[in-house]
């Protein structure tokens, strides 16, 4: 492979953005996908103009279709997609005896679902290089367990455990499959739409991580690109947690 072409989902701001950013650094193409086209080419344009490769992409993750036409015009622009980073999610805080089964559907929908789809459909592209990279973004509270996020941490859950099998699937055709559960990362869509709900201050919660500060979007990327490198090819199955200490494995 000349050039290494990755997919990255939610991938318009925050840690998918991140993400983006370090793998074109490493000379990687990167396909930028969101719902919010008009943010994704912003960050797409921000890497091209950074001398890196990228394009933006328009999908919903748990639209087959609309995934399968995103990949192929990612691929018409850089070639076969042998990286995937299945980082698009929602979250939300909802007592548990709250909960709808419209709420816990669409969590279900988007988290879990959309990580199967996104990664079934470029899943051709790695088994034909014999070589491919899939990480998937989870979260501490898949680990620990978080008070009125019962829909969001099972359903991250299920993505460490998809991670688990489609290791023990894909590791004989040269593929490794590994996922980061973040846990606090300031300055993402997601935790300023939420922080306010948190059942604790901003503050205190940094007060209770060991490094004492929140994660930046960056500490996640830095992750991932080394599990997405040749350096990381004897790892697979894995939980790779940043997430300054709050789950100590």
């Amino acid at each position: 492979m000349s050039q290494k072409v990755a997919l990255v989902t939610g991938a318009a701001a925050g840690i998918g953005a991140a993400i983006c950013r370090r793998l074109a650094a490493d000379g990687i193409a990167v396909g930028v996908l969101d719902l919010n086209i008009a943010d994704a080419t912003k960050v797409a344009n921000g890497i091209v103009s950074s001398g890196g490769k990228a394009i933006a992409l328009q999908a919903s993750v748990a639209d087959r279709a609309q995934v399968n036409t995103a990949l192929d015009s990612l691929r018409s622009e850089f070639g076969p997609v042998t990286i995937v980073v299945n980082n698009a999610g929602i979250t939300g805080w909802v007592p548990f005896e709250e909960l709808t089964d419209e709420l816990w559907d669409r969590m279900m929908e988007i988290n879990l679902k959309g990580t199967f789809i996104v990664t079934q459909l470029a899943l051709p592209d790695m088994k034909a290089a014999q070589w491919g990279r899939i990480v998937n973004i989870s979260s501490s509270s898949a680990q620990s367990g978080t008070a009125t996020m019962a829909h969001y941490s099972a359903s991250k859950g299920g993505v460490i455990s998809l991670t688990r099998t489609l290791a023990l699937e894909l590791g004989p055709l040269g593929i490794t499959v590994n996922n980061i559960p973040p846990a606090s990362i300031a300055g993402t869509v997601m935790f300023e739409a939420t922080k306010d709900k948190m059942p604790m201050p901003v503050e205190a919660i940094q007060k209770m991580l060991p490094v004492r500060r929140l994660g930046e979007p960056e500490d996640i990327a830095n992750a991932c690109a080394w599990l997405v490198s040749e350096d990381s090819s004897y790892v697979t199955g894995q939980t790779i947690g940043v997430n300054g200490g709050r789950v100590v494995s």
